[in-house]
């Protein structure tokens, strides 16, 4: 299993779309989204980023899933990719195996 998180903002493109073109745009990305979902992809949460976050992130928007495999969170990758996603958005990811708070702690202290 692996955990992905998203946190993206808008660039220049996307504020110069019309609200029309910018809801085409993600209607297009439903059918992808539920493809995910229906191959075992789970959405976790999404959300906007609270702009009183002690030490906030340079990022509006976060997304956080859970994939069953490494694979399917590199088809996630390719899909983002090839929907022209980040000509639309400045995004970071972070994909990882779900451990425990010791097993970080311990990788921590062990670096």
């Amino acid at each position: 299993m692996k955990m992905y998180i998203e946190l993206w903002k808008a660039k220049q493109a996307w504020i110069d779309l019309s609200q029309e073109e910018r809801g085409n745009y993600m209607a297009q990305l439903g059918p992808a989204i539920q493809q995910l979902v229906e191959s075992g992809a789970e959405i976790i949460n999404w959300g906007a980023i609270d702009k009183t976050t002690y030490n906030k992130v340079d990022h509006d928007f976060f997304a956080v899933w859970k994939f069953p495999s490494q694979e399917s969170a590199e088809s996630f990758e390719k899909l983002v990719e090839g929907a022209g996603w980040y000509n639309y958005f400045d995004q970071v990811n972070a994909m990882g195996n779900p451990v425990t708070a010791q097993d970080v702690i311990g990788h921590l202290i062990t670096m």
